[in-house]
Formats: C-alpha cells, structure tokens, sequence
C-alpha cells in the first residue's frame, strides 16, 4: 500500500487546508493534488465536501479553491488560543503603556478587517471599535495594509471587488487612487489612516508576517486628531515594528 493511500481521512482534510492556505492563488484540485500527493479522487471528493461544509468557497470560475469564511474562524480562534493570546496581550499591553493610545491586533476577513484583540487608551475621550467589530479594507490603515500585502494579481483582482463609499471626505473613491496609495504603502512598510473611515480619528498600520513573509495581521493604533497628527504617528514607528517582530515570533 502506498503512503498516500495510509493517510487518514481527517488528517487529508487538514493537508487540503494547509495546501489552500499557503497558497497565494486559489488552487485547483489538481494543483492540490500535486502539493500533497493524494489520490486524485479523494481530492475532488474532500474537497466538494469542504465546499458544501463552509471551509473552502470557489472562485468565479468554479474550478479553483480558497479558503472560505469558517477556515478564517478556525485560524482566529486558533490564534485567541489562551496561551498565545496571553503572549500577544502582554505585547499589546506594553505597547499601549508606551504610545498611550488604543492598540489593535486585526486580522483580514473575505469582506474586511476584524479586531481580534486590542488594548484601550485611558484616555477619557477616545474612539471604540470593541472587539470582533469589522471594518472595511479601502478606508482604513490595518486594511490598506493588508491589501499592500497582496502580489499584483490578487491585488488588482480584490480591488475590483470593492465598493467604495464616502465614509468621510478623505475616503478613497476610486481603484485608481486606491491602488496608488497601496504601491506607496508597500514600499514603506506602513499604512496611514488619515480621517477617511472616520472624521477626527487618524491611525498608523504595520503588518505582522510569517516566516515565508505572508500577511498575517495587522498592528496598529488610533487615536483622535485632537491629540495627533501624522508626526505623532510615525514617531512610534519604529515601537510598532517591534511589537510586530514579537507577534510574529509568537
């Protein structure tokens, strides 16, 4: 009997879900097949059922294979694990004492970014997007952060699905504006909310990778315009991409 015929049912779901997930493309069944060397019939049939069952969706074309919103819960609660979450905490924890603004860990959704954790200024006047809150990609620093991420392909593809509207007055209109402001963002490192998911409140964005250098998360912070400005902001700069090397060494 061959080694791929040896590996348990269970365990070949999870070998479809590592393969989907380090891909940066959706795969077909038969890439799939060729990164783990399964049974070809085996793939399609886990995979419909993957399908039918919430953890892998199809593309346009129906033929190629990502992972679906469920996948995405997976990893979330997987990563709010306690032990891990009690070792992203103390990071946050010691990056909020220093900047004394609201610090956020978010990760990217199919259809935006969710606050995964977070540590509140004490300031009395602040602005609250209370944990699990979902906001969108275009208008938003953890958002064009990870949307800078994204290879040429997948970034021209995922601009096309968006629908752009005026949040405030500096929110981006167009791909065109958008995908300029996203080449930038990918050349220094960092994004910049300047008003445009809400008036007053302005924000700084770093990524948090992988070891390959995959988009994972988001760390960032926000605060009102009263107390900052894009100086203030990029003063903590360099506090934000150490934080980040910690998460990502977690």
């Amino acid at each position: 009997m061959s080694d791929a015929l040896r590996v348990p049912t269970n365990l070949r779901t999870l070998l479809i879900l590592e393969a989907v997930s380090q891909s940066n493309e959706p795969l077909s069944p038969t890439e799939i097949n060729r990164a783990i060397g399964l049974p070809k019939q085996s793939i399609h049939r886990l995979c419909q059922t993957m399908v039918a069952e919430g953890f892998l969706i199809r593309d346009v074309s129906g033929n190629r294979l990502s992972p679906a919103p469920r996948t995405s819960r997976l990893a979330q609660g997987l990563l709010a694990s306690r032990q891990t979450a009690t070792a992203r905490r103390q990071v946050l924890l010691t990056l909020a004492e220093t900047i004394k603004e609201t610090i956020n860990f978010v990760v990217p959704e199919p259809d935006g970014m969710t606050y995964l954790d977070r540590i509140e200024t004490d300031w009395l006047f602040r602005i609250e997007l209370p944990i699990g809150s979902r906001v969108p990609f275009y208008c938003t620093a953890s958002g064009k952060c990870y949307l800078a991420s994204l290879s040429g392909k997948d970034r021209e593809r995922t601009l096309k699905t968006i629908r752009f509207e005026p949040r405030t007055i500096n929110t981006h209109m167009s791909t065109a504006s958008l995908a300029a402001e996203l080449e930038q963002i990918e050349k220094q490192g960092y994004a910049i909310d300047n008003e445009e998911l809400f008036d007053g409140m302005i924000a700084l964005a770093v990524p948090v990778t992988d070891a390959s250098g995959r988009f994972i998360a988001a760390l960032a912070f926000h605060g009102p315009t009263q107390r900052l400005d894009r100086d203030g902001l990029l003063q903590h700069l360099d506090l934000l991409r150490d934080g980040a090397r910690q998460l990502a060494e977690l």
